[in-house]
This record gives structure tokens, sequence and C-alpha cells, in this order.
């Protein structure tokens, strides 16, 4: 018997097994409008299945299943909450029908299965995954800006117990199959999908009566671990509110709604908790910060690793050959990144010994991994065995990607793009790190300024997942494409950007910077305005994240600017250039590095340079903590708009996530742009409430908050940055 309900196909075999193979319109099978349907006839025509012995959940798709519905979650308004809770009630209300069958219920997990996807399994009663290495399973919903809704929280505790599976739905973890079998997601691997159906079987055949049933519905079931009585228990519940707000500083509500529905969870009877569940999930939904993470963090970081802003006709290339010039800390970082990834690398400074200590980065790097565990030293040897240091510029021959990594000065990178264009590989392309000087200005210095770009790397390299691709006035659609390919070959994301001085990352970071010494030499408080640009999400403090890149190295920059003409031309800095002058000049107070900046340091201890307050702080100011909050975000955002609109950014997605994995914009935004979508102030909302808001910072503190046109016209129009 075969039959399709809605796009669940339905098949009851000889034995009395019935297997549903999920394969919903669209590209993966998703908790829809259609899976609501489907999902809903399914169960009902299992309840009136005569001689059932057992039910297969399979999937026709490479994902098993995708999760929730995330377009359908953004048309979500406030006041509309009864409404998802209502929705996500019936489903799980089929859920538990389904494990509540006489037969025992399998789920054949062919791909990932995350969110959603996993809830529907741990309905069933069992859970076999073929060994596939890109199949991910997990719940990380948190990383959406909401909380398993589909019992997730409910049945990951009642199957493993508090302190395993907080961690989990805190985190948001994504675990291979086998990572997921040891936690106890899943209850066996087969080698490969084709086996899954039997396996699935198998099982169905050797578990008599009572034996599949589900642990949270048989007589003696206790939560593993402990429950709420269990003084263990009780200590973590005590310690994680704090320990949270370490990691959240309050910004984010989902993380708290998960521990609060997690207590409630150890405490109540199984189906009140998955009440609890249902109320505290259809709250999330229609929050701005769901909203942010969702479009900002999830569908425009998506939409840019798929290759979004990659020139489509062209092939794509995998790099064999990469030459850097510089071994210091970018040219060692991104030797070690490329290495990792099985490039060749030559890795070029002016002397033998220098060279060789950059490569002794990655030697360094790898003791690092072999000390947790996760590598050995035949790894170590074969990444070292990639990595050549020399002095020679000769060597760098046949290279298909050479990229300048040198200091911020214009006549050294001038004279080493010239030396080393001529030994690239056919249809090679140089490129430069640099952080802001224009790659137009750069390209002076070769022959064929179309096969030169700017591929901009952040400090640690090995960390930090980004990658600014820069194309320069002359940089063609060839060089774009390689570029886009090698970012991705060495696993970083890729944004692509037009040229600036400061392009879009360190352009709109060094506003933070700018606003936060324009707060000093007004007087105010510099330890608040350091800690509140933490509060805000940043991830360091304006003023200790200067003292990290040095007042020294500012002021070097801003004199390189000032003597190639083009200081000041875009962003306003000069507040920060006047601040660092002087630390350095009057003080000697050169950064973190240099004897101490804003701060002293002293055996891993940092306090605040006593001389700071002495020659700035103003003890008549009376700052308003929120004017200083927006102060230093809203100078990010206004300049990330700008961006937009002079045609820097290429789209709103490439500054989204730009701002997210290269400035650190506060998670909770879901980018700088994203922001301005869902900003409330007052009776506005979205756009006409940033520009509402900047228009009254403007009175008060000067035309840097003047809403640049393209913020006017979103709001004139009512319209979003998308």
């Amino acid at each position: 018997m075969n039959e399709n309900l809605h796009g669940f196909n339905y098949q009851k075999d000889a034995q009395g097994i019935v297997t549903i193979t999920m394969d919903l319109d669209g590209p993966v099978n998703a908790m829809n409008a259609q899976f609501r349907q489907a999902y809903a006839a399914t169960v009902e025509r299992l309840c009136e299945e005569p001689h059932l012995q057992g039910v297969i959940f399979a999937s026709a798709k490479p994902t098993f299943f995708a999760g929730g519905d995330l377009k359908e979650m953004l048309t979500c308004q406030l006041g509309e909450e009864n409404t998802y809770f209502e929705m996500v009630e019936q489903i799980k209300s089929y859920m538990r029908r389904v494990e509540r069958l006489q037969v025992p219920v399998v789920a054949a997990i062919n791909g990932s299965a995350l969110g959603g996807g996993l809830e529907l399994c741990l309905s069933c009663n069992y859970r076999i995954a073929s060994h596939k290495p890109n199949t991910l399973i997990g719940l990380p919903e948190v990383s959406l800006g909401l909380l398993p809704g589909g019992g997730g929280v409910v049945r990951s505790i009642h199957l493993l117990g508090l302190q395993k599976a907080l961690p989990l739905l805190l985190e948001g973890k994504r675990l291979r199959p086998n990572e997921a079998l040891e936690v106890g997601f899943i209850d066996a691997l087969v080698d490969s999908d084709s086996d899954l159906l039997d396996a699935a079987k198998d099982w169905i055949d050797n578990h008599p009566d009572g034996q599949w049933q589900q642990p949270w519905d048989r007589p003696k079931h206790r939560i593993p671990g402990g429950d709420i009585w269990h003084p263990t228990i009780q200590q973590t519940l005590a310690a994680a509110p704090a320990m949270l707000f370490q990691k959240t500083r309050g910004l984010l509500p989902a993380p708290e709604r998960i521990l609060s529905v997690a207590a409630d969870v150890m405490a109540v009877d199984f189906d009140t908790a998955q009440r609890i569940e249902s109320r505290a999930f259809a709250s999330l939904v229609p929050t701005k910060e769901a909203k942010n993470l969702i479009n900002g963090g999830f569908f425009q970081m998506n939409k840019i690793n798929s290759g979004a802003s990659r020139p489509r006709d062209i092939a794509r290339r995998k790099i064999a050959k990469l030459g850097i010039l510089g071994a210091g800390m970018m040219g060692q970082g991104i030797a070690y990144s490329a290495a990792a990834a099985g490039l060749t690398v030559i890795l070029k400074d002016v002397t033998q010994e220098a060279a060789d200590k950059g490569k002794a980065y990655s030697a360094m790097l790898m003791d690092k991994r072999i000390r947790r565990g996760r590598a050995n030293e035949q790894d170590k040897a074969d990444l070292l065995a990639l990595i050549t240091p020399t002095s020679e510029m000769a060597d760098l021959a046949g290279c298909d990607l050479i990229i300048e990594a040198v200091f911020e000065d214009l006549d050294l990178k001038h004279r080493l793009l010239a030396e080393a264009e001529p030994l690239l590989a056919e249809h090679g392309v140089l490129a430069s790190n640099t952080s802001t000087l224009p790659i137009s200005l750069l390209a002076k210095a070769v022959t064929q300024p179309q096969r030169f770009i700017g591929i901009h790397f952040f400090s640690p390299v090995d960390k930090m997942p980004l990658i600014e691709i820069i194309r320069g006035e002359a940089s063609d659609d060839m060089a774009l494409a390689l570029a886009f390919d090698f970012s991705q070959q060495i696993r970083k994301t890729p944004i692509v950007v037009n040229d600036s001085l400061g392009f879009f990352t360190s352009r709109v970071f060094s506003t933070y910077l700018d606003e936060a010494a324009r707060m000093v030499l007004e007087g105010i408080d510099p330890l608040l305005i350091d800690n509140l640009g933490r509060h805000i999400g940043m991830p360091v403090g304006p003023l200790t994240v200067q003292d990290e890149v040095s007042q020294q190295l500012a002021v070097r920059i801003a004199e390189t600017h000032k003597a190639m003409g083009v200081f000041g031309s875009k962003a306003d800095t000069s507040a920060n250039a006047e601040l660092c002058s002087r630390m350095v000049n009057d003080f000697n107070r050169g950064g973190r590095h240099h004897g101490g900046g804003f701060f002293d340091y002293h055996a891993g201890h940092k306090s605040l340079w006593p001389g700071l307050r002495e020659h700035f702080f103003n003890p008549c100011q009376e700052p308003l903590p929120e004017d200083i909050i927006e102060r230093l975000l809203f100078r990010q955002v206004l300049e990330s708009l700008r961006c937009l609109e002079e045609g820097v950014l290429s789209s709103v997605a490439d500054g989204n996530v730009g701002s997210l994995l290269g400035i650190g914009a506060p998670t909770w935004t879901g980018g700088f742009i994203q922001m301005a979508n869902t900003y409330s102030h007052g009776s506005f909302y979205g756009p006409a409430a940033l520009a509402a808001r900047c228009d009254e910072l403007s009175k008060r503190y000067g035309e840097r908050f003047i809403p640049p046109h393209i913020l006017r016209q979103a709001a004139a129009d009512n319209s979003v940055f998308n």
C-alpha cells in the first residue's frame, strides 16, 4: 500500500511496518504549513491503521529535516504570540500521539536534523543515523534568538539529564553523528543511507512490547542526574544565571528563557513542562532579537556563504600555491590558515630568520591543538611541510595568488608589489592585505591592475572567520572570483566591498574608537565609556581595544593618510587621532605593548592609567548613560549606512555579515544595518525610529549623527534594508 499525504509518502509493507518518507515541496523538509497538514493527516492515519507493527520516519531529501519555517516566523508581530503558542501546541500534541502509539517508532536519519528536525526525531522511540561527515544534529535555536519549542528542551532534559542537556541548549551546538551518538541524541549509526531502513526494521522486529516505550512514559522514569530536589541540580541552577550573564550581558532573551524553562522542566510533570516550553517559545518569536538573528545572522549569512557576491559566469578555481609577502603577525596567520586547508605556502620575509620565525607560529598553534587532543604529531608535520619560509623573492615564482601582508607603508607596499607581479603563474592574482589604504592607489605599482585586489584578513587570522575582499577600480571579475574561491578554500566567509579609504570594516570600526575618544576629550569618565561599550554587546570596550591596537600605530596611520592627502575624506576620526597623538607625544603612552596606554598592565591585570582622569576627566560632566550607549552604537550604524549609500558595500548582506564577523557587532543586532530595521523609539519603529533618535543626538552632539539620505528615504517609504 502506497499513499501520498500532502507530501508525506505513506507505505505499509507485508509485515505491517509503515514507512513515512517526508518529501515536502521545496529543497528541504521544514515545519511549515504543508508540514502541519501532512503530519496531522499522517498521525490520524497511523492511529487508524489495522495490524500496525511499527513506524519509520525517513526523508527523500539530502537533509533529513531542516527545522522551523524561519520566513514564516519573521512575519510574526508583537501581540500574535498566542497564535504561535496554539500552533506549536498542536504540533506537539501529534508528536505525543506518535510516541504513545502501541508500536515502536524509528527515525531513519539520512542527513542533518537540526532544531525542529531533531525534535521530530526525539518524539520517535529510536533514532538511527547514517555516518556521513556533513550530517549535523542538534538544537541550534538559541543562535536564532529562539528556544526549541517542539519539545526540544523538555525531551532533551528527560533523555540526557539537566547537566548534559543544558550546555547543548544554551550553546546550540551542532553535533557530528558520532558526537550525537556519544551524547545520546542518536541510538545507533549505520555506514550508509542504504542501510537505514533495514536497520530500522531489524530494531522494530527485535523489540517486543514495552521495551521501546519513551523513557518519560515509563512508570518509574526519573530524570537522569536528579530532579529539582537533587543538591547538584540545585547548585547548577543557582550558579547558572550569573554564568549566563557573563556571556550574554543580559542582551539576549533566548538563553535566559531556556534556563527558565529548564528549571521548570525539573519541577513539573512532562506534559505541563511541554506547555511551559510552548509559551516561552511563542514569546520569543516576535522579538527584535529573534528577527535580527534570523535575518542577519542566518538568512544573510547563508546568502553570503552560498556565493551571492561572487561573479556567476566564472568557473571556480582552487589555489595550489600561495605566496605571502611578510611573515609578521598577519602573514604568519595567513600561512597557517592556508596550510591547514592543504595549500602549499611560500612565506617570504626580508631575512631567513624572520621567515623561519613566521613558520614557527604555525608550529606553536599545532602544539596547542596537540595538547588539546585535536591533532597529533603527524598532523603537525604534514602542515609544516606545506610552508616554505624564504628570504628570496624568486621562490614565489608560479604562485596562483600572492598576498602582500606588510606594514601600512605605501612606498614599501608599492615596491614589493612591483617585484612580485612578474612571478605570478598564468592567470594568477596579486593581492594586498591592507586594512585601510585604497586598493586603486596601491594598484599604481603594478602593470596589470585588473589582476590586483584587496584581501583583508582580521587578527588573529587563525580564529577570525571573515575576509573582506576589496575590489579596486580596475579589478576584474576573474580576480574577484579567485579571491572569493580562495577565501572559501581556507574556510573563511568572504564579503565583497568596493574601494574606499578604510573600506567597510576598518572605516566603521574606527568610528567606535573615535566616538569614545570624543567622550574622553569631553571629560566623561573613561571607565564609564569603556564599560558601556561592552554593555551594548561589543566584544571589548573602545579604550581597551585602542590600547591593543596601540595609540602609536594609530598616530603612524594617521600620518600616512595625511601624507597621501586622504585624511578625513570619509569617516571623521579626527578626535581619535588627536587623543592618540596627545597620549603618545605628551605622555609617552603608546598602548599596551608600548609600556601602557589608557590602562596600566601588571601581571595580567589592568587598571586605568591615573593620568587619564587627571588630564581629561571633568567631574562636572553628568552624561546620560543611554546617550553614551547610543553614541557608541549609532556611529557604527550610520557609517554602515553611508557605506551602503556610497556603494562601498555591495549589498546589505555584506554589511551585516561583515559587521558581525569582522567588527564584532553585538549579536543581538543581527548586524549594524539590520539593527535599523527593528530599532524602536517612542511611537516610531524601524528606520523612522532610528532617524528620529539620530536627529535628537545630532542637535545635542554634532552633525556626525545627522541621518544619511538612505535612512531618511527608508523612513519616508516605511521600508527596511534587505
